[in-house]
């Protein structure tokens, strides 16, 4: 068994055939599918779209790339929907909220700001209800690090599609964070996320897609759209990066999933 912990099955890319993907990652093994919120508009389309796939399971939360467009009043609107959604079982964390500093339009001055004030405020949000967090990361794990260690109560989660140094991935761990591993990892080149792969402890790691992004290597050209039964071959680079069997990485990743993300029922 297999858990997606990050995949964007929201996304337009999917609306010409979302459940026959979906149906097509249980048939690989897939037996659970997180989908993250971006930003307030599909709050409700997350919510339903996990009740509507077998294994779905959503998340809540306003995106670092979308801060620029949303409203000050939607951080109350998340407020009011996580408590809507706490005795859903299938909401599980606070997500997808971070920051990325990789665009150099939002990377500083006010737009910075904005993400580091929403991210922050997300942060209190999870800390008050005691869920993790799905955390994006980008050129930001210094400063969302430290933003972690004023909310001592936040109790960790899932550093997405984590990049950053050996150093940088053990702070994330402290604080009962598990990394997540997706495409990137499949390319030879990609050698500090393979680091990773091999020098974290496999208790400390999880899977994803993060599809449609994030492709891995074997879908070519690049551009072409990633899907959630492309965890099984993924996971097979892991155990292959690790000299570990297959079945060992399904079964360690899967434990992982379900201690960072508590409320998730698979």
């Amino acid at each position: 068994m297999l858990i997606d912990t990050h995949c964007h099955l929201d996304a337009a890319e999917f609306d010409a055939d979302r459940l026959d993907v979906a149906c097509q990652a249980q048939a690989a093994g897939v037996r659970a599918i997180v989908i993250p919120a971006i930003e307030r508009g599909n709050f409700t389309v997350v919510r339903e779209l996990a009740h509507r796939v077998a294994g779905g399971a959503y998340a809540l939360g306003i995106h670092p790339l979308y801060v620029g467009r949303a409203h000050e009043n939607d951080l109350q609107a998340l407020r009011e929907a996580v408590v809507a959604a706490l005795d859903d079982p299938r909401f599980v964390a606070i997500g997808e909220i971070g920051l990325d500093f990789f665009v150099p339009a939002i990377a500083a001055g006010e737009p910075r700001a904005r993400q580091e004030r929403f991210y922050d405020a997300q942060l209190a949000l999870a800390a008050e209800f005691d869920l993790p967090v799905l955390l994006h990361v980008r050129r930001s794990q210094d400063i969302l690090l430290k933003y972690l260690r004023r909310r001592p109560g936040v109790r960790g989660g899932i550093a997405h599609a984590f990049n950053g140094s050996a150093q940088q991935a053990q702070a994330f761990v402290e604080r009962g964070f598990a990394l997540g591993l997706g495409g990137a990892m499949t390319y030879p080149r990609a050698l500090q996320i393979r680091r990773h792969a091999t020098g974290i402890a496999l208790d400390c790691l999880v899977l994803e897609t993060d599809a449609p992004d994030i492709p891995p290597a074997w879908l070519h050209p690049p551009m072409r759209r990633n899907d959630p039964a492309q965890l099984p071959r993924i996971a097979q680079v892991l155990a292959e990066l690790r000299g570990a069997d297959a079945a060992e990485i399904a079964l360690a990743t899967t434990a992982t999933a379900r201690r960072v993300l508590p409320r998730l029922v698979v």
